[in-house]
């Protein structure tokens, strides 16, 4: 059990039907509206990531955040980043801190939701077979919807979204 970390720890995630959010090591899509929404949410806050999340940015690690990286390898490092072996280390690193945010990928988020407070959900409407990262499910019995937008449609790659907000109950 988790005894020191930040105060809220948040799961930031664009997902498609059936949870899906990645594929070939990539996201599905690049919305342009929901990259803005990341930026704004997590600005100024530590994001928490696998090693294979962070080697899928081409240009590094984010700026204006804290990035922290969880890899088994010991050796493993890059500039502008700190690492962690596990989850709950990471966390303790953030210990004080208002607000962290997990940003994926899959088995990352599986580890986060037990301990995750809020969700920032884009929920993507449209299947993608060849999908092989997946969200876990979300228990509604165990989340609270806050706020959800209106629909929208990505001018350059034609698909609705919406954004949807949630905290634990």
């Amino acid at each position: 059990m988790m005894t020191k970390g930040p105060s809220v720890v948040s799961i930031i995630v664009a997902c498609a039907a059936g949870g899906a959010i990645g594929r070939g090591g990539d996201l599905l899509y690049h919305i342009s509206d929901d990259l803005k929404r990341f930026k704004r949410l997590t600005m100024g806050k530590p994001v928490i990531m696998g090693r294979k999340t962070f080697e899928s940015f081409p240009n590094g690690p984010l700026p204006g955040r804290r990035n922290i990286v969880i890899t088994r390898q010991a050796a493993y490092a890059a500039s502008g980043i700190e690492t962690a072996s596990s989850l709950d280390e990471a966390l303790s690193m953030c210990d004080g801190v208002e607000e962290v945010f997990i940003i994926g990928g899959g088995e990352i988020y599986r580890q986060a939701m037990p301990l995750a407070d809020r969700l920032y959900l884009t929920e993507i409407d449209v299947d993608v077979p060849d999908a092989d990262t997946f969200m876990p499910e979300i228990d509604m019995k165990k989340w609270a919807v806050t706020e959800t937008s209106a629909s929208m449609t990505d001018p350059r790659k034609g698909v609705t979204y919406r954004f949807v907000d949630m905290v634990r109950r």
